[in-house]
């Protein structure tokens, strides 16, 4: 029987687009490189090499410096090794969300345990990237655009519908994001019945940009609606 593992890593090499994004948008798709691969299928093996049932928690879409280079959804490279104890090769880059992700997953017993209890996906499994004037490249929300998310929406609904073929809890699944991701995914939910409950949860972007004097509490807040 395929475990948890076998699932995520053949849906995560299985990942592409083949539809059109507005022009200066571009996906990250880390499971294309070598590197960002080997340290994803380690992840996966070293938590989810089991049958157990997990809890969903879906996000916006990956970052630049966490999921987008690692292939493991809030985890940038510091995180990786600090936390997970895997090993990775290239610049040590640093994402907020990921700060925060690990101090609540520290506060609710360590990587081991949390992984043994939910699993991390966003609605848009894929980051996004706009090219600005000056040509820098800088994170990209599917929903920024009502043309960006217009273009992905069939992408979306692929993607819950492949998440859901995992051995994952129907009952409730988490949101990241109270503002627009929250109200796109209960329409989505609405349309198709994905979960029968969704909860939301500040992003952690959002907390550790505007909230960060008050990152216990949030972190507080995380461990009690996912103890529910």
């Amino acid at each position: 029987m395929a475990t948890f593992a076998d699932q995520i890593i053949s849906y995560n090499n299985s990942l592409d687009f083949g539809g059109t994004l507005p022009l200066g948008i571009s996906f990250m798709n880390p499971y294309k490189d070598s590197m960002s691969k080997r340290i994803s299928e380690e992840f996966y093996r070293k938590f989810y090499s089991d049958n157990r049932e997990r809890k969903l928690i879906i996000g916006i879409n990956p970052g630049r410096f966490g999921g987008g280079i690692t292939g493991v959804p809030f985890t940038d490279p510091k995180r990786l090794i600090e936390k997970c104890g895997i090993a990775y090769e290239g610049k040590l880059l640093h994402e907020q969300s990921s700060v925060f992700m690990y101090e609540m997953i520290e506060a609710y017993g360590g990587a081991h345990t949390f992984y043994s209890d939910f699993y991390f996906n966003s609605l848009c499994p894929l980051g996004l990237i706009r090219q600005t004037e000056e040509g820098k490249e800088v994170n990209y929300n599917y929903y920024d655009t009502k043309e960006l998310q217009n273009s992905v929406s069939g992408f979306i609904i692929w993607n819950l519908k492949e998440l859901l073929k995992f051995n994952v809890n129907r009952e409730v699944c988490f949101c990241l994001g109270t503002g627009q991701n929250t109200a796109y995914f209960i329409k989505l939910n609405q349309e198709s019945s994905f979960f029968k409950k969704i909860i939301s949860l500040e992003h952690p972007r959002f907390i550790m940009q505007y909230k960060a004097k008050s990152k216990q509490e949030y972190i507080n807040k995380y461990i009690d609606l996912l103890s529910c």
